[in-house]
């Protein structure tokens, strides 16, 4: 296991990489770095890098950060090609009383996350950015987001991989949400446990 600051980013130009861990690990902060180095180290065109930000706005919960957004740590990322949906994500565990509305506010986001990444799809760029892929996975496929990876040169995503975020009432979210981005640290070019 190789741990993120061990890592030069002119190694991930031109391969696909997936950070991966728990809560407050610096997932989003070295992704919104990555971008910054592409434009302000490598300049990159900014309308090449696709952003996908799935990730719930930023939370502290028991002094432990949780979400977060790549503008929170790179302010200059809206120059590039964000691809954006309306609305908010809905943490779907923490903002879940039962294992209904759990599901509910999954397939929310399922909505919101599919549709910006066919879009992405559609029309891709060299660059892909995607912020808190297990959100999307909660409920979506992983054939969609391998598809999606594939389109790009260089892609750069997070997702959350850890127990600090669990439900009670529904066992079966957390292991399904663990074996599909077990799945994905497995599939993707290079990854990288941040923690």
């Amino acid at each position: 296991m190789v741990l993120i600051e061990k890592l030069n980013f002119n190694d991930f130009l031109g391969h696909h990489i997936l950070l991966y861990g728990e809560t407050d690990t610096k997932k989003t902060y070295y992704t919104a770095k990555f971008i910054q180095f592409l434009i302000e180290d490598k300049n990159f065109d900014p309308k090449e890098i696709s952003i996908l930000d799935f990730a719930p706005s930023l939370n502290v919960i028991n002094d432990i950060k949780i979400g977060g957004k790549v503008m929170n740590f790179y302010k200059n990322s809206k120059i590039c090609n964000n691809i954006c949906f309306e609305g908010d994500i809905i943490p779907p565990r923490l903002n879940a009383r039962n294992r209904k509305n759990l599901y509910e506010n999954a397939c929310k986001n399922f909505k919101k996350t599919f549709n910006i990444l066919k879009i992405f799809t559609e029309n891709p760029t060299e660059v892909l950015i995607i912020n808190d892929i297990s959100i999307y996975l909660h409920t979506g496929n992983k054939k969609l987001i391998l598809d999606s990876i594939k389109k790009s040169n260089t892609f750069f995503g997070n997702s959350y991989y850890g127990f600090s975020i669990k439900c009670d009432f529904d066992n079966v979210f957390n292991i399904r949400e663990k074996r599909v981005v077990e799945y994905l640290i497995k599939t993707i070019e290079f990854s990288y446990f941040t923690g």
